[in-house]
């Protein structure tokens, strides 16, 4: 299920390649490994995953615009829009530089905005922000995020009846401002209460997002969804991304 939404999304992102005359340009497309303090200045806190060094941001440069995507496998890229249209999908480093590509091209032609991780303050501020706004659409839902953003959790907990699904051992059945993180073991029971689930993007790069597409209300967060939520008409909150 999952491997299919990932190839209707290539090939809506190959055919704006195409439809703009990229494919057959030798586009230079770099995706490079972001350091902490590049991709988070000092966000006031020190458990994101970035910061523990289990995910990197990968970052692509296309006509002067950049995109990114979390991932934890990580390197460097150098290659053509072409050569990344021919690659095979085969594991999450690949999947990365697709993503990083297609959330810079998208921006370069306007069809998306804000694929630049927020940095210093930017983490707390979207997450009141997401707070307020969950406030307002979805009072009183129980809800499910998938991916620990800790400036998240900790907005979130006071407010809604909130579990948190993560991959992190070094979270699972652990505590997190005051909410439990559980693992796969429950990801089915987490999954089913739910009334809203909170989806991080990078869910994309691992090749897991369709497993949370359940028919229920969804919210993507992140810079790493930001062109493919564009594509496929997804809703996404990332207030404070550039």
């Amino acid at each position: 299920m999952s491997t299919s939404l990932l190839e209707d999304i290539r090939a809506r992102t190959l055919a704006v390649w195409a439809e703009n005359g990229l494919l057959e340009e030798p586009i230079a497309v770099r995706a490079r490994t972001l350091s902490v303090e590049e991709a988070l200045g000092n966000p006031e806190g020190d458990d994101f995953p970035l910061q523990k060094g289990k995910e990197r941001l990968m970052e692509a440069e296309f006509r002067g615009a950049r995109g990114q995507a979390f991932t934890d496998r990580f390197g460097d890229f150098t290659g053509t829009l072409g050569d990344v249209a021919r690659m095979p999908l085969a594991n999450n480093f690949r999947r990365a530089v697709f993503i990083a590509a297609c959330n810079a091209t998208l921006r370069s032609l306007g069809l998306c905005d804000r694929t630049i991780h927020c940095r210093d303050s930017g983490p707390g501020e979207c997450a009141g922000l997401l707070r307020d706004h969950l406030l307002e659409r979805f009072p009183g839902a129980r809800i499910t995020q998938v991916g620990y953003q800790p400036k998240i959790v900790q907005a979130l907990a006071g407010s809604f009846d909130l579990r948190v699904l993560d991959l992190d051992p070094d979270n699972v059945g652990q505590p997190r401002h005051g909410v439990r993180i559980d693992g796969p073991n429950t990801a089915r029971e987490a999954l089913g209460r739910a009334d809203l689930l909170l989806v991080t993007g990078s869910t994309l790069a691992n090749d897991s997002l369709g497993d949370f597409l359940l028919g229920k209300p969804v919210i993507l967060y992140g810079t790493t969804i930001a062109g493919p939520a564009a594509l496929m008409g997804w809703e996404r909150f990332c207030a404070r991304s550039e």
